[in-house]
């Protein structure tokens, strides 16, 4: 069977969405009227956020490896778009080859529930073959470099993303109405409302700046306002979706709001470090596959390994 009837939660939690998109939508129709330049981003973030929560929605109608496929290509996406911003050596065309074949491989072990492999197979046996792929070139000349732009690239993009995909199967000691797929609705909720939540604040109370030679328009109202509502959404959805007490609830909001913070500015120095402002135009307004993955790279390998360690058994 491919296509699933969600839980009724999960129904509600995406009819939400819907709503808040719908009326978004009501205001940029009325602001495109007035032909005001400056409206133009805001217009075009919110048509992509109709593609954005269209896939969101695909990922709790399909069954497990469908699912997981798609996921999977969103990786490969972001992966792809990694590597053509930072410029490879040519020796490492065919070490690429291998790269791109770890997706799937990681993705199958993500489906099938096999966290052994899973948790090892890109730090350890990806990173010890394509070290020694690279080498069968005989190309010396920035080897290390080479090695650390692509080891760096699969683990951000693909093996933390891949988190993502295991939850929809992590066996859990006390299960809840929505199982999985109400992990992954809870994660992605306070991923993306962390980065909402933090711009918010940020804009209405932000003065001081965090990391002013990264990212300018970081502040500690807007790190510090935006954790703390985290925390508290975090504590609300919890019994919904997962089978949190309060006090992890709290927790794992709380480092919702610092991971997500942290993948953030750390895509932020990568664009710097490259004189880039988006990774790519893939996602009109928003940028590339990274602008938008950028905090979830970082909050689905701790959220999946906090969940895993307190309610799997």
């Amino acid at each position: 069977m491919i296509f699933i009837m969600p839980s009724r939660l999960i129904l509600y939690g995406l009819a939400s969405i819907y709503f808040v998109l719908i009326a978004a939508s009501l205001v940029s129709l009325t602001l495109s009227r007035s032909d005001n330049e400056k409206y133009r981003e805001l217009i075009l973030r919110v048509k992509t956020w109709w593609w954005i929560v269209i896939a969101l929605s695909l990922t709790f109608v399909l069954s497990t490896i469908p699912a997981t496929l798609l996921i999977g290509l969103i990786s490969f996406g972001a992966f792809k778009e990694y590597l053509s911003l930072i410029p490879t050596r040519r020796a490492d065309h065919r070490v690429l080859f291998w790269a791109y074949m770890a997706i799937p491989l990681q993705y199958y072990w993500a489906a099938t529930g096999w966290y052994g492999l899973f948790s090892i197979f890109i730090p350890v046996y990806v990173l010890l073959w394509l070290a020694f792929r690279a080498v069968l070139t005989s190309e010396t000349k920035n080897f290390i470099k080479a090695m650390g732009i692509l080891y760096w690239g699969l683990m951000l993009t693909v093996y933390n993303l891949s988190h993502l995909a295991f939850l929809f199967v992590l066996p859990l000691s006390k299960p809840t109405e929505t199982l999985g797929a109400g992990l992954v609705f809870y994660l992605l909720v306070l991923t993306s409302l962390n980065d909402v939540f933090q711009y918010i604040w940020g804009k209405g109370f932000g003065r001081r700046k965090v990391v002013p030679a990264v990212s300018p328009g970081k502040t500690w109202a807007g790190l510090l306002g935006g954790i703390a509502t985290t925390a508290l959404l975090a504590i609300i959805l919890a019994p919904l979706y997962t089978p949190f007490d309060r006090v992890h609830a709290l927790i794992i909001g709380l480092m919702m709001g610092i991971a997500g913070f942290a993948g953030d500015v750390t895509m932020s120095a990568v664009k710097r470090d490259l004189g880039i402002k988006d990774t790519g135009n893939t996602l009109p307004g928003h940028g590339g596959f990274l602008d938008r993955l950028d905090s979830l790279t970082f909050t689905a390998p701790i959220f999946f390994h906090f969940t895993r360690y307190f309610y799997s058994p």
